[in-house]
């Protein structure tokens, strides 16, 4: 079992990605997103049990947004990751507030408990649009990602702590309008 916490969006504005989820999906074997039944979000950590239980993981979530309200997060660029497989991403703009929040959770649970591409060095802030991009159109869904005009905002209104696989949500806290 994996622990993940994450910054999700359950505002009106999570619309835009859920297109672009939409859009995406036609490159991908099936749908990958909405199969999740999850809503849009960016990940800080991903722990697997027992190294990591989901209080202690929870517990510093939350310390990490202490006082801190909802984000309202900039995106203008898809980009992908290649290895091993082709994942699609929104791009957020720079936001100091994301990159505080993960400094702090590695601050409180030891980075070599976290999975790799979570760990400060290779942390890359995104919003997931397509896990399953299929190997026959990985340079049509790379296109698709350059050729991406567009400038959107979202606003993340909660936190969560969730389980998988599947994807089940063990705590969550909405954050304070901004």
């Amino acid at each position: 079992m994996a622990i993940a916490i994450n910054l999700r969006s359950d505002h009106a504005s999570s619309g835009e990605i859920e297109r672009l989820w939409d859009q995406v999906a036609v490159f991908e074997d099936s749908p990958s997103m909405r199969e999740l039944g999850y809503r849009p979000h960016v990940t800080f950590a991903i722990y697997d049990a027992p190294e990591v239980d989901v209080e202690t993981a929870w517990r510093v979530m939350r310390a990490a947004v202490q006082g801190d309200a909802a984000l309202r997060i900039a995106f203008n660029r898809v980009r992908w990751f290649s290895h091993p497989h082709c994942v699609l991403w929104a791009e957020p703009e720079m936001n100091p507030t994301l990159s505080r929040w993960h400094a702090s959770i590695s601050a409180a649970i030891d980075p070599m408990l976290c999975r790799p591409h979570y760990r400060p060095s290779a942390w890359v802030p995104h919003c997931t649009l397509g896990t399953r991009i299929s190997d026959d159109r990985r340079q049509d869904a790379m296109a698709f990602a350059r050729a991406f005009v567009g400038r959107f905002h979202v606003v993340f209104d909660v936190i969560d702590c969730v389980v998988f696989p599947p994807v089940q949500i063990v705590a969550e806290q909405r954050l304070p309008k901004p």
